[in-house]
């Protein structure tokens, strides 16, 4: 028997041609593979001084190790006893309130909304405006962070900048360091760090269509409205990724408070990474100091996890 190759169908004349999809392209494993090698210096150097320090304290902090005592000679797995012991500390959830104040005052209002504030200032002051301004407020930023802490604590000192400022006006100021510990510490955090929101909105700012803010002018928007429906909605990611970025920094602060007030007068300004010092090196329970620092990991963590769902782009 001859077998004979069967002939392709042929539609009906106008009809549409049936195409079969292509092929889907077969990616190739080795060359996946080399393009991945060149990262691979930084993946050891991630795991080394990142990954590697985050496992060790997240184990010291089911041990009892210490600086001295049995704890520095034998150190001991002791499960979740560091653990107990911290939420049974009547100072664990005021250190825990305060540094929810100090985050949310201080980064999450006071550098977002006067850092916006900034930049919509420079967007449109003059060039004088702009230089002086920008020059006052990077100035704090570009400062290392002991020499701002230093000059912070020179201002809100009992006989410091602002007691003689306000002297002038035969006003005699109290002890802010001491009377009001908390609102010294925001304060200066806000001087300190406002200049990173203040270059993210600018570079932000500057991508809203100006001949839509022209229209809702033209149409008798107030600046309020054009701030809220305009201005805000456009720079929403923008928002977001500085939100995330300062609410870590901020959850970080160490040295700031330490030199300022050192968590005093008693514990009214220990925030969490303050108290986690005094108990790791001033008290010399490490284990149990670590057990505060994976319980701050922990929270920087959860607003990390909340910023990025609210970066996700939105699906139609």
């Amino acid at each position: 028997m001859s077998s004979t190759p069967l002939a392709p169908t042929l539609s009906a004349p106008g009809a549409p041609q049936r195409t079969d999809p292509p092929a889907p392209r077969k990616r190739k494993p080795m060359r996946n593979v080399g393009r991945a090698v060149p990262l691979l210096p930084a993946v050891v150097l991630l795991v080394i001084f990142l990954l590697g320090p985050v496992i060790s304290s997240f184990y010291g902090s089911f041990t009892n190790s210490a600086l001295t005592g049995v704890g520095a000679s034998d150190q001991q797995f002791v499960g979740l006893k560091n653990y107990v012991e911290l939420f049974q500390d009547p100072d664990f959830p005021k250190s825990v309130v305060l540094t929810i104040v100090f985050l949310f005052a201080s980064a999450v209002v006071g550098q977002n909304v006067l850092g916006l504030g900034l930049a919509l200032l420079m967007r449109s002051a003059n060039k004088v405006v702009r230089s002086i301004v920008g020059t006052f407020v990077v100035a704090a930023w570009v400062l290392p962070e002991i020499v701002a802490s230093f000059a912070a604590y020179a201002f809100f000192n009992d006989q410091g900048t602002l007691n003689e400022f306000l002297k002038v006006f035969g006003i005699s100021g109290p002890n802010w360091l001491y009377t009001f510990p908390m609102l010294s510490v925001i304060l200066a955090n806000i001087w300190r760090g406002t200049a990173f929101s203040m270059l993210v909105y600018s570079a932000a700012v500057q991508e809203v269509p100006e001949e839509i803010t022209e229209s809702a002018e033209v149409d008798g928007a107030a600046g309020w409205q054009r701030l809220v429906y305009i201005t805000i909605p456009v720079i929403r990611r923008s928002i977001s990724t500085n939100l995330m970025l300062t609410t870590l920094q901020t959850l970080s602060v160490f040295t700031l408070i330490f030199v300022m007030t050192g968590g005093g007068p008693g514990t009214n300004s220990s925030t969490l990474p303050i108290l986690a010092y005094q108990e790791a090196f001033k008290f010399s329970q490490l284990g149990f100091g670590t057990a505060i620092a994976t319980i701050l990991l922990i929270v920087g963590a959860v607003f990390s996890i909340i910023y990025i769902k609210a970066l996700k782009p939105e699906v139609d």
